[in-house]
């Protein structure tokens, strides 16, 4: 028979002040920020290479990323929900590390699952843009780059899960390090492969694949050894007896995790409908949504990494069923999350041609009208920041309840009924065109937000709280 081992206190004590709280979020959210920053580096390295070498490849590197990276952001987002889990189990403090072990099982099995699952559709990733009437060369390239692509899939996803399990744990500054490997090896593998560097085949499109599954195994390999070597995370013994089965704690998984995937697919696919009705308007609508849009996922990454913090924060003191506890875990997060993005809000709205200077020159004659258009969307976003900061760590502190079924259908109708319907209302019943549709996006964000933020207040009356204290 195994020890049962308490985890380190620092992980179950509740802090005793605000301030106490605050500074335990910071620690948390802020390589988990780094760590998010890094990843959107390590997704866009593909296309910043394969740029050069032209149009055609180009549009199949860009559309072959884009429906990765959908799939496996949704499949991430399903095996994450290990981190309430594991974070209400730190809570109760009652028998930790095999309970944790066994969420981090089940999960890891999950991510199996999930990414073979993932591998079958983007194995048929030829057919499906040809479906949706994409350029039959263009699709065969694409085709190609995704049949090596798929196979990064499990690797991606098991490291989700070791990602959110060594956060849990109290050892998020390992993401920021993995992904920063992540981003190294993806940049030299491209460097080597693309273009046959320092003796290497030169393999174009197919060599950047070829660099994103190698980038993906090194960073699942770096995590493993984490786990293995960290003397915080190898007492869990996370790795042992990883063929038994936890068939409740699976469904557990699911039963939490498969919403959390759908209201991840259902935000990003408005954000991808968005561009396809810019394209119904013009050719620079569409540069001047992607660049716009850009800027305003990168600082999207903060309330996000805050989000994730929220989750563990609130989940810890759900387990330990200190409702104390989870109001000011939650209202510190939310205050973090909504006060950054009131900080990028004003940025956007003082300084925007700043911003869009970073992708063109603003001061070309020639990028007059895509810079006045960019300029435009940002005044937009500048507004749905704090919508944006908001529904993100709204969702995040409900997750840390185990809240992911309500918070899945107020995405679908704030996204898909509100902000769709308002986009194309506004974008071409009203004839504000872009503008409109960014607007659209904005009263989309803004229903979710307004919505998850009653819900998390109304939590006491809506039954969401734990009804016993656990103390050991």
């Amino acid at each position: 028979m195994q020890p049962v081992v308490a985890p380190p206190p620092a992980l179950t004590a509740a802090p005793a002040t605000t301030r106490a709280e605050l500074r335990a979020t910071i620690a948390l959210a802020s390589p988990l920020v780094a760590a998010n920053l890094l990843q959107m580096g390590v997704y866009s390295i593909d296309v910043i290479f394969v740029a050069r070498l032209g149009t055609t490849e180009l549009a199949a590197a860009t559309l072959g990323v884009y429906l990765y990276s959908v799939l496996a952001f949704a499949m991430i987002g399903l095996v994450g929900a290990a981190a309430p889990l594991i974070a209400a189990e730190l809570g109760r403090r009652r028998h930790a590390v095999r309970q944790v072990r066994r969420s981090f099982r089940m999960a890891m099995w999950l991510a199996i699952g999930a990414g073979l699952a993932t591998m079958a559709v983007l194995a048929n990733g030829e057919r499906l843009l040809l479906l949706a009437r994409q350029d039959p060369h263009v699709a065969a390239r694409t085709g190609a780059f995704l049949d090596i692509l798929l196979w990064a899939t499990i690797p991606a996803v098991a490291t989700g899960v070791m990602r959110v399990t060594a956060s849990a744990l109290g050892r998020p500054g390992w993401a920021m390090v993995v992904m920063a490997l992540g981003l190294a090896t993806g940049i030299l593998g491209n460097w080597l492969l693309v273009f046959g560097q320092a003796g290497f085949p030169a393999l174009g499109l197919e060599g950047s694949a070829i660099a994103s599954v190698v980038t993906s195994s090194a960073m699942m390999l770096a995590f493993v050894a984490i786990l293995l070597l960290d003397p915080r995370l190898r007492r869990y013994r996370l790795f042992g007896n990883w063929w038994r089965t936890e068939w409740s704690r699976l469904a557990d998984l699911l039963r939490l995790g498969l919403p959390i995937a759908l209201t991840m697919t259902f935000e990003g696919a408005l954000f991808s409908a968005a561009g396809f009705l810019m394209g119904l308007i013009g050719v620079t609508e569409v540069a001047a949504h992607a660049i716009a849009l850009q800027i305003a996922a990168i600082a999207f990454q903060v309330p996000f990494g805050v989000a994730q913090a929220a989750t563990i924060r609130v989940g810890m003191a759900y387990g330990a069923g200190d409702r104390v506890w989870i109001g000011r875990a939650g209202a510190v997060s939310l205050a973090v999350g909504i006060g950054f993005m009131v900080f990028t809000a004003s940025l956007l709205l003082i300084a925007p041609r700043l911003f869009v200077g970073v992708y063109v020159d603003p001061d070309d004659a020639a990028n007059a009208a895509l810079v006045a258009l960019a300029v435009q969307y940002l005044g937009v976003a500048a507004a749905f920041q704090l919508f944006d900061g908001a529904q993100a760590v709204a969702a995040g502190v409900l997750r840390g309840l185990q809240d992911t079924r309500v918070p899945m259908l107020v995405a679908l109708f704030g996204y898909w009924v509100v902000g769709a319907g308002c986009a194309v209302l506004l974008g071409f019943g009203f004839d504000w065109q872009g503008l409109g549709i960014w607007w659209g996006l904005a009263a989309g964000l803004a229903a979710v937000s307004v919505l998850l933020l009653w819900r998390w207040s109304a939590r006491a009356r809506l039954g969401l709280l734990p009804a016993t204290v656990h103390r050991i």
